[in-house]
């Protein structure tokens, strides 16, 4: 019994049964719930800043509603104020009051402009999207390698550097040529109560634009549930009134 026990645990130590030790679709997921809660609500700031220096600025109020619902309304700018978008799965709108009705929008089309385009903006849990292709282990951290689930997804390919406490810190995102399309980076981890720490600043850039830069930066999140109704296109002209 006692060589039994030393073999398995060689095997494991081994880089073989290393990765036959580490679960990788379990792992993403645990990425994805140290990442955000399953139901929330968050306030959130957009920064595009362009090469020169110049920044334009904007202010959401976002709902998310277990693994692919999201709703997003527009506080600022001025200009902007009281336009909305909705994420179903793959499928989006965006709401404009003076149109009146919702508009289908891509994930890979970028509403506010900048490097972030509507996928990273409204993303939705990445165990949702993607699958593992393969998953190691470092004394830094984790290495996921990850495929689209379906070729309506933004990204072909991601690689994602999480940490040994599974909080994400760096993704790469590929076509499915392997051509890099850009950079995601988790920073500033903040502890934003109720026991749920995460990091509160998300910044972006591109080989494709060079010297552009994007931030998304986290000043509220808070667990919270929400009818099936928020998330229906219908509502899209009503969440002001979730605001509290």
């Amino acid at each position: 019994m006692k060589t039994m026990k030393l073999l398995i645990a060689l095997a494991l130590l081994s880089p073989a049964g290393a990765a036959l030790a580490l679960d990788g679709d379990a792992l993403l997921k645990r990425i994805d719930a140290n990442l955000m809660p399953p139901s929330y609500e968050a306030y959130r700031k957009l920064v595009n800043i362009e090469p020169d220096g110049k920044k334009k600025e904007f202010v959401f109020y976002t709902a998310k509603k277990g693994r692919d619902s999201m709703a997003m309304l527009y506080l600022a700018p001025a200009s902007e104020k009281g336009r909305s978008t909705l994420r179903l799965g793959e499928n989006m709108w965006l709401y404009i009051p003076n149109v009146g009705r919702p508009m289908r929008i891509t994930s890979l089309q970028s509403v506010t402009g900048g490097v972030f385009n509507n996928a990273d903006i409204m993303q939705v849990d990445y165990a949702a999207e993607y699958s593992v292709a393969n998953a190691s282990a470092s004394a830094a951290g984790y290495l996921l390698e990850l495929k689209a689930r379906n070729k309506t997804v933004a990204y072909d390919k991601l690689k994602m550097w999480a940490s040994k406490d599974e909080v994400l810190e760096k993704i790469e995102c590929y076509s499915a040529s392997g051509m890099l399309i850009k950079t995601l980076e988790f920073k500033e981890l903040k502890d934003f109560g109720g026991g749920f720490s995460r990091p509160s600043v998300i910044e972006t850039f591109s080989p494709l634009y060079k010297g552009y830069r994007s931030l998304m930066i986290y000043s509220q999140v808070k667990a919270r549930e929400f009818k099936d109704e928020v998330f229906t296109t219908g509502y899209m002209s009503r969440l002001e009134g979730l605001r509290k």
